[in-house]
């Protein structure tokens, strides 16, 4: 009897109508987790709260031996050590990643894969080199159109064999808004395993898959890029057969820190009478975020919150806050946040097969208790 890959690594598909979450998806949200939304507080997010999607194992990673290389379509390849690349002068940013299957779990049919809920989120400190700068030293040379980055983590998927692979169009490895980063440092001190030590990407307002972890070397290439994760993966279908479009930057967003306190298995949240404030973040990659709605009525009506300035930090998330009186009753709190080219977040469900770029408004109930209640 032959073997093959694909009798370990299936096809995409969709869940069944009556399919619940299955072990193998409780085992990926058991390697990967979302940020607990209480953690909306911090404006920068511990590492360890921090969301982390890997997609095969984290690897076993020594800084000491540790080399990058850059070469392809340059006059001149380099070979990077993380003394070599601390030697320039660090970039400092903060900056707000997102997974683009965020969402996914709410979808219907669910595509089965990590079963995110809205938690697949944070927002770091990342320090490093801007990519631009390593670029303009090797030499670019004309006709180039992309850059591919690859990571230290291997495994199959869809019955493919792979190094994780992504690439940027050359004008936006090249750019300074946003400044891509070859980062060393998160929250000033070295990356954690996890998150990429010791060298990661950093992709200003681009969902999280571009964000290449444990990044052993760049190529410029003069053709595009058609690797499984730029190619196959994070493309927004309808059908198994369409081509897609690609998944780049993020849509707006934002996240309600849940109010009161919590009914341990539900998460339903409970209140008390009188003032309540409703405070939360938003962000998005294609625009600054400009405003915030909230809403305590699943939706029937909304009301604007203040949005904070965001001193000047574009790629961070925004915190909002909303005063609202809480009444005796259940209710669904909501927010939706639009950004400066209009793009805001849908009422009703969008939906692809891959379970991407969902920013659905949040949905948070709440029970708000009778005055006389004793508890």
């Amino acid at each position: 009897m032959s073997h093959s890959l694909g009798d370990v690594s299936g096809p995409a598909r969709l869940a069944g109508p009556e399919e619940g979450v299955s072990q193998e998806e409780l085992a990926l949200a058991a390697r990967n987790h979302g940020i607990p939304l209480e953690a909306l507080r911090y404006d920068v997010t511990p590492p360890g709260l921090h969301y982390v999607l890997t997609h095969y194992d984290i690897p076993y990673t020594a800084s000491s031996s540790w080399q990058l290389t850059l070469g392809g379509r340059v006059r001149r390849p380099l070979l990077f050590g993380i003394a070599d690349l601390k030697a320039y002068p660090a970039v400092t940013q903060r900056v707000t990643l997102e997974c683009a299957g965020n969402g996914r779990a709410l979808l219907t049919p669910r595509p089965v894969s990590q079963p995110w809920l809205v938690e697949a989120v944070g927002t770091a400190e990342w320090t490093g080199v801007p990519l631009r700068m390593l670029l303009a030293e090797s030499g670019v040379e004309p006709g180039a159109v992309d850059v591919v980055f690859t990571g230290a983590d291997h495994g199959v998927e869809r019955g493919v064999e792979q190094d994780y692979q992504r690439a940027l169009p050359l004008d936006v490895a090249m750019g300074g808004e946003p400044e891509v980063l070859v980062a060393y440092g998160m929250n000033g001190a070295p990356l954690p395993p996890q998150h990429g030590h010791p060298v990661r990407l950093v992709v200003p307002g681009w969902y999280g898959m571009a964000h290449v972890k444990w990044l052993r070397d760049i190529t410029v290439s003069d053709t595009p890029f058609t690797g499984f994760q730029q190619a196959v993966a994070y493309r927004l279908r309808q059908g198994a057969g369409d081509e897609g479009e690609p998944v780049t930057r993020i849509a707006p967003r934002a996240l309600l820190i849940p109010p009161g306190f919590p009914d341990f298995m539900s998460r339903t949240r409970v209140v008390r009478p009188g003032a309540v404030a409703l405070e939360g973040r938003a962000w998005s990659g294609r625009a600054p975020v400009t405003g915030v709605e909230v809403s305590w009525d699943a939706g029937r009506s909304w009301s604007a919150a203040h949005l904070d300035g965001g001193s000047g930090l574009r790629w961070a998330w925004r915190p909002w806050r909303f005063d609202w009186t809480a009444t005796p009753g259940h209710h669904v709190l909501s927010a939706r946040a639009t950004d400066a080219e209009g793009h805001t977040q849908p009422l009703e469900q969008p939906w692809n097969r891959g379970g991407f770029v969902n920013n659905l408004v949040q949905r948070v109930p709440v029970l708000c208790l009778d005055p006389d209640d004793g508890t």
